[in-house]
Formats: C-alpha cells, sequence, structure tokens
C-alpha cells in the first residue's frame, strides 16, 4: 500500500445546486442508496490505505461531526471547523495544518474518483511533484474546465476554461500534496483552491497531473446525483466501526 495516511476531506460545500433535491444537508450528507455519500468515500480511502481522515467543515458542520462521531474510531479522524467561509483554498489549507507526514491526500467531499492511490503515490514521489492531481478523460466535458499536460511528464501546462468540446481531461478532485510546499505559499487566509493555488502556481512546473479511467462521480449537480442512486445500490460499504 502507499505510505500516504492521511486524507484531508473538504466537506464544508454549500451545495447550492442541490439544494432543490436534499434541502437542509451538506453535500457529503447527501443520501445516496440508502447512505450519506461520505461513507463512500470514506470506504474507498480507508481501503486505499488512509488510516486518518480530516474533515475539513464550515456550512452545517453539525451533522457530519454527529456522523463520523457515531461511525468511525476517535483515531481515525479529526474535525477542521471553520469560523467563517475560507474558501476552498483557505480550508484546505487550514485542515493540512493538522496533517502529521510530509505528503497528504485531498479529496472532495461530493466527488468520489476511485483512483489507484499507490501508482499516484509512485508518480508524485518519482516526478518530486508540489502537487499531483487524479486527472480523468471524460467523454462529455462542457460542464468541468480541462487540463492540458505534457505528455511525456504529465506535468501540468495550463487549466483551459469551461467550453463546448467533445471531450478532454478533467480535473477528478483528487490532490497529493507536499504539506510544506502548501503552507509555505503567500496566500491571503480566504482563497481558491483552483484559481489562487492551482492556476497560479501551475507555471512554476511543479503541478503534475495522474490520469486514471477509473469510476468517477460528482453528485453535485442533481442529473449526477440521481445517477449515483444507481450506481451504489450495489456497492457493499464496511466501514472501520467503534
Amino acid at each position: 500500500m502507499s505510505h500516504v495516511t492521511e486524507a484531508v476531506i473538504l466537506a464544508g460545500g454549500l451545495g447550492t445546486r442541490l439544494q432543490s433535491t436534499v434541502p437542509g444537508l451538506p453535500k457529503c450528507m447527501a443520501p445516496v442508496a440508502g447512505r450519506p455519500f461520505l461513507d463512500f468515500v470514506m470506504d474507498f480511502l480507508f481501503k486505499q490505505g488512509i488510516e486518518k481522515c480530516i474533515f475539513s467543515l464550515g456550512h452545517m458542520s453539525e451533522s457530519v461531526v454527529a456522523y463520523v462521531q457515531e461511525n468511525l474510531k476517535p483515531s481515525y479522524f479529526t474535525c477542521c471547523i471553520e469560523d467563517q467561509p475560507l474558501g476552498t483554498g483557505g480550508a484546505a489549507r487550514k485542515a493540512s495544518e493538522l496533517v502529521l507526514h510530509d505528503d497528504f491526500l485531498l479529496v472532495n467531499g461530493d466527488t468520489l474518483f476511485e483512483i489507484n492511490l499507490e501508482t499516484m503515490v509512485s508518480q508524485h514521489v518519482e516526478t518530486k511533484a508540489s502537487l499531483t492531481m487524479g486527472l480523468r478523460q471524460m467523454p462529455k466535458a462542457d460542464r468541468y474546465g480541462t487540463v492540458r499536460i505534457e505528455e511525456d511528464s504529465h506535468r501540468i501546462l495550463e487549466f483551459l476554461e469551461k467550453k463546448p468540446q467533445t471531450s478532454g481531461l478533467i480535473n477528478g478532485g483528487v490532490y497529493l500534496i507536499q504539506k510544506k510546499w502548501l503552507t509555505e505559499l503567500d496566500l491571503p487566509e480566504k482563497c481558491s483552491f483552483e484559481k489562487d493555488i492551482l492556476e497560479k502556481e501551475v507555471k512554476k512546473g511543479k503541478i503534475f497531473g495522474h490520469v486514471s479511467d477509473q469510476y468517477f462521480i460528482d453528485i453535485g449537480v442533481p442529473e449526477d446525483f440521481l445517477k449515483a442512486q444507481q450506481d451504489f445500490l450495489n456497492k457493499h460499504i464496511q466501514l472501520q466501526r467503534k
């Protein structure tokens, strides 16, 4: 298994696009096939060798805190709660202060990308990347921004805005990050992970992409939330309970 054992889960999203479908819940707690979507994310992480999850929380944090306290051993998680919204970048950096090791995984609580973490870690170490991002080739990439990479090295060259296109490499929302690199960036307390970190730092040549064709779903929009209901009906969850 990989030597990366800690994951930060961004779980403070407001879920505005899902409010009509799942009112009163943060996105990661939206029920999918009878379980909070977060169950599927945590199950994937534990199976990949992650031993501790750091939950970055803000909006409606109480429901997530209560859920993980009831379902996970205390040694398997910690919660980092924002007093005020910090944006995805501010939230990631604040939660990273609780990471004990040199490298950690960062994922979104409303997205599941079943990437092979061991393979991703190997590439991350080999390229000496500051950040390695999970990438997925998507047939309909219109609603996502896409990424252009250097074919041989997989170094990310630029992030492209959303535009009509038949296919493209998208950011799958899974990142392997050097803690020291992230904490030493000159950033405002409130910032965007995508705009203020990825798009600004990509020019320095230390951000790489790891391409995977594994299962990917983002429940942040109603149509994919409905698709997830079907996809996950047969998934068997085995969380390490108390």
